[in-house]
């Protein structure tokens, strides 16, 4: 699981990684920098102010930024975002004058990875139109059926993702790595005067995709302080939390992951999961003999335990802790031990 940030030059990109990650990108040129977010889950922290663990380890979310420059830059960006399950596009909005050009600078890049796609689709067509039937493997034949429908979409300017592929076709054209398959976070970078940019940029941008605002000005200096300061500054702006924290909650839930938690004095940690994921498979994220050798897993919801006193022995007299078997779908917020033996 991988979020790749993509944003023109000057859009405060590589600021919002930073921020997010706390890793600064592009001190020794390097061409890909890579780092990780914390996902904020009060839901976590009320679970370490419980149990006061040892160790802590809350559930992340990887970011991947790019600089490249000179010849050929798309070239080196799919490179190295290819493998990406989701874009972050970051977008100008603070030293634009006008939300007609910012929307031109979102378009402009969004041209570019339609742009990137349909030529990869021509030249499949291609290569496939001079094959012989018999040498066309199922596999090439099935995609072969789906082409033509996804450079119909492209050639009018549509991204594939408003195609509502089913996860099966999804699947099939994994090897292709389309840029426009992914899902997309369109974050606008404002300026400080001006905060209420990204609402006006959504409203007259009309996308399906979801559109977040973000001064990294302000986000930058907040990043640098320490909690209690971090609290008062938001205090002072009037705002509930850092804009970069709900961003990283989005890129998250973008991605389709949830997280489970295992609990105790020893270490609290939210465990990452994709959604629909089962029992057997979830415990195979701690250890592969925990899902090699699964019995049941003993499970009580995060609220089911804050509702009944943080305790974990009145959420067993109240009958809230479920014994689960191998086909139980983990929820997000689940609080789990896994029985097992190997």
């Amino acid at each position: 699981m991988e979020m790749g940030i993509l944003g023109l030059p000057q859009s405060g990109k590589s600021t919002l990684f930073e921020i997010m990650t706390g890793v600064k990108g592009g001190q020794h040129g390097e061409a890909v920098v890579r780092g990780q977010a914390s996902v904020p889950d009060v839901r976590f922290d009320k679970l370490v102010e419980i149990y006061k663990p040892a160790k802590i380890s809350p559930a992340k979310v990887p970011f991947v930024d790019v600089h490249v420059m000179g010849e050929k830059p798309w070239e080196a960006v799919r490179q190295h975002l290819s493998g990406t399950d989701g874009i972050l596009h970051v977008v100008d909005g603070f030293s634009l004058p006008d939300v007609s050009l910012s929307l031109d600078a979102y378009r402009r890049l969004e041209d570019e990875l339609i742009l990137s796609d349909l030529i990869i689709i021509e030249k499949k067509m291609e290569r496939t139109a001079k094959l012989p039937k018999k040498a066309i493997s199922p596999q090439e034949a099935a995609q072969s059926e789906l082409l033509p429908r996804l450079k119909d979409c492209l050639e009018e300017g549509k991204p594939l993702r408003t195609l509502g592929l089913a996860s099966a076709e999804e699947f099939l054209l994994r090897s292709f790595s389309f840029w426009t398959i992914k899902p997309e976070l369109v974050v606008v970078n404002v300026a400080e005067d001006n905060l209420s940019f990204a609402d006006v940029f959504a409203k007259e941008a009309k996308l399906k995709e979801p559109v977040m605002g973000i001064c990294c000005q302000i986000e930058a200096e907040l990043a640098g302080l320490d909690a209690a300061e971090q609290k008062e500054f938001l205090v002072s702006l009037g705002i509930a939390e850092p804009a970069f924290g709900r961003i990283i909650r989005a890129a998250f839930s973008l991605l389709g992951r949830i997280s489970f938690f295992t609990v105790g004095e020893d270490e609290v940690k939210a465990w990452v999961i994709p959604e629909g994921t089962k029992a057997p498979q979830a415990a195979g994220v701690i250890h592969n003999d925990f899902e090699r050798g699964f019995i049941k897993a003993e499970v009580m919801h995060y609220n089911e335990f804050v509702a009944h006193g943080a305790s974990l022995a009145q959420v067993k007299a109240a009958g809230r802790l479920h014994l689960e078997g191998k086909d139980y779908i983990v929820q997000d917020g689940d609080i789990i031990n896994f029985r097992f033996n190997v």
